[in-house]
């Protein structure tokens, strides 16, 4: 985690696009900026210009100048020009408005449903048949002949929340009963951070989300991995017991298990995420623990509740937990 606040390549900047539509919307606000400088340019210097040419003089007698009512020039120039300038910024909007919005979807595209909760994001490949949390693996788009692009589905299971990954694409709402749309088209590998971008609760600021930009091995190798059910370990069979018998199973789901939850995460492939909580704290067992023990302790206003399970107990649990990789 320390490294990742150092790296200047994690930070969700605006002015560093990596993605096809974040591209097309960083060159209309260029070209937008653009325009508007020239604009504060010449407003600008012709306001100078007024305040030294007419300012009162040492010998100004006091007397008014003479007075001109309407010129026919002038008043052609400051209606023309201002029509024009928005008649190009309009159409320039509109021109990236249909290249992102109504983008057409190549055949090998991929298909992801991403849900807003609060306040953790579900994540579901409805073709692959795999359900995640908080962390979105998508395959790298390697050229334009080779193009491959992800296209999600977004919706909301409780109030309006907002997709944002700022190198990625612009922000998309996620809006109770509605699906939205929009795509993303990576350039490089890596991962991205992102960011619920609406207020939608106590928590909002903590609705992190990761977005991994893999190589195509590697997607397909994810893709696999995720596919499994949980692994069964007979070692840690006492905690998948103390599971199965307490609330977890209310809210959670784990492949190959009783638990069918749809309240919370997905937990079959737990310890394959960087994360508990949205990014609350690292996932590791140390953490798995302590968010266990005491959620509100990292996240207060969380909707998970504290277990209230003895140590030996939470010591079953957290040991079963760690084999769902």
């Amino acid at each position: 985690m320390a490294a990742e606040k150092t790296d200047p390549a994690l930070v969700p900047s605006i002015f560093a696009p990596e993605s096809t539509p974040a591209h097309a919307i960083t060159h209309l606000a260029g070209f937008v900026l653009w325009i508007t400088s020239a604009i504060f340019v010449v407003v600008g210097g012709l306001l100078v210009y007024a305040l030294v040419r007419f300012r009162r003089r040492a010998n100004d007698d006091g007397t008014e100048p003479a007075q001109v009512y309407g010129s026919g020039p002038v008043e052609a120039a400051w209606t023309t020009v201002p029509f024009l300038i928005v008649l190009v910024l309009t159409l320039a909007t509109a021109r990236i408005i249909h290249e992102v919005q109504d983008a057409r979807k190549p055949v090998g595209a991929l298909d992801v449903q991403v849900i807003g909760h609060q306040w953790w994001w579900e994540i579901r490949y409805p073709k692959l048949g795999i359900v995640t949390a908080n962390e979105l693996h998508v395959p790298v788009s390697q050229s334009s002949g080779d193009r491959l692009p992800t296209f999600l589905d977004l919706r909301s299971a409780d109030v309006v929340h907002s997709f944002w990954v700022p190198r990625l694409a612009g922000k998309t709402d996620l809006i109770p009963n509605k699906v939205n749309s929009m795509w993303i088209e990576p350039e490089r590998t890596g991962l991205f951070l992102g960011q619920c971008a609406k207020y939608c609760g106590t928590q909002h600021a903590k609705m992190l989300l990761r977005v991994y930009v893999d190589t195509r091995e590697d997607f397909d190798r994810w893709v696999k991995e995720q596919e499994r059910i949980a692994a069964n370990d007979p070692s840690a069979a006492a905690g998948r017991l103390v599971f199965e018998q307490t609330a977890c199973i209310n809210c959670h789901s784990v492949n190959g298990t009783v638990a069918n939850g749809r309240f919370g995460p997905d937990l079959t492939h737990l310890m394959s995420r960087a994360t508990l909580g949205s990014g609350a704290l690292p996932n590791s067992p140390e953490g798995l623990r302590a968010w266990i023990k005491s959620p509100e302790q990292f996240k207060p206003g969380v909707l998970m509740p504290a277990m209230n399970l003895n140590n030996a107990d939470l010591d079953k649990l957290v040991a079963y937990l760690t084999t769902l990789k």
